[in-house]
């Protein structure tokens, strides 16, 4: 099956060995991903200078998300192989703004991905 990630060339954001587009599907307005070059299924199969080239990239693409959207603040993260979510099998991370008022409990974050985990008490 053709890799729908291999046939993007409409970058927001490219080095070397990765690039950035804004999700055709976004979570939220700015949404974007950062994508290697090499199709490579996990995360964590990739090369030492692929993995560089993405944060180098999540870093830039922050920078723009802020000059064109003013977000309050983000999610990032990776989802591997298909029980974490992950529907394409190419490796890829999400740069996610936050506005205020996009959730109605954002207390949490990224454990919503478990929505009972979502919601904690911190115990001083």
């Amino acid at each position: 099956m053709e890799c729908i990630f291999c046939r993007l060339d409409d970058y927001a954001l490219e080095n070397d060995l990765a690039y950035a587009v804004f999700d055709a599907m976004p979570v939220n307005e700015g949404h974007m991903l950062i994508i290697p070059k090499r199709h490579v299924q996990n995360y964590f199969d990739l090369k030492p200078e692929e993995e560089a080239a993405m944060l180098e990239l999540l870093h830039k693409g922050k920078k723009l998300i802020e000059e064109k959207y003013s977000p309050d603040g983000y999610n990032f993260g990776v989802n591997c192989n298909s029980c974490a979510g992950q529907s394409v099998m190419h490796a890829h991370m999400h740069l996610i703004p936050r506005y205020r008022g996009d959730s109605e409990a954002p207390l949490g974050g990224v454990r919503g991905v478990i929505p009972e985990k979502m919601g904690y008490i911190v115990k001083k």
